[in-house]
């Protein structure tokens, strides 16, 4: 299959979700949260459970807010279902791969989910965060820093504001993110769900 980017042999090299999670040096507390916390319905599990096995390939890195909270989401519902064999490689190491699933054809947008059949052949990909949430944060974080002229513009690097003022900020920011968490992985699972529509058992 020389025309696949995604192969067995390149396949069987990517992390497994437990040696990622190792590797991790960046965000390892919050995402050991979210794996505690995370909740999927059970119908959602059967429906999974249901279909064909699949592999599924994550391109990620450690550093990404997005990515810590949809890997172990994913990686529980692969668990759980039995039918979603999970990989995980990183976006810059796999850039070939990356530029063939570009968000809006120009956006390296983490993480991507890549789902592929049995005979690897890809079924579709899933990007970043779900359309609603993308809508409902980019709402409340105009919010967020309208509250506070400190805050800056939301277009400037956070990293320049003062000590006190960054911490505030990234406290109210990250408070945004996990009050929307719950929805936000519903949403995730609903979007995946209608990705794998036409796959049968």
């Amino acid at each position: 299959m020389p025309d696949r980017l995604m192969t067995p042999e390149r396949f069987a090299k990517a992390l497994t979700y437990e040696e990622y999670k190792a590797a991790m040096t960046r965000n390892r507390d919050r995402f050991e949260e979210n794996e505690r916390t995370n909740v999927i319905a059970a119908a959602d599990v059967a429906h999974f459970a249901a279909l064909p096995p699949m592999r599924a390939v994550v391109l990620t890195e450690d550093w990404c807010s997005d990515a810590v909270a949809a890997l172990p989401l994913l990686a529980e519902l692969a668990k759980r279902s039995g039918t979603i064999d999970l990989r995980v490689l990183y976006r810059d190491q796999n850039l070939d791969l990356m530029d063939a699933h570009l968000k809006r054809g120009q956006f390296r947008a983490i993480p991507t989910v890549i789902l592929y059949d049995s005979e690897w052949n890809e079924i579709g990909a899933w990007l970043e965060k779900p359309t609603l949430i993308e809508e409902l944060r980019a709402r409340l974080r105009a919010e967020i820093y309208a509250s506070d002229p400190a805050y800056g513009s939301p277009e400037a690097a956070s990293t320049q504001l003062p000590d006190d003022v960054r911490e505030r900020l990234w406290a109210a920011l990250w408070k945004m993110r996990d009050d929307t968490t719950p929805l936000c992985n519903s949403e995730m699972i609903s979007e995946i769900k209608e990705l794998l529509s036409g796959v049968t058992a």
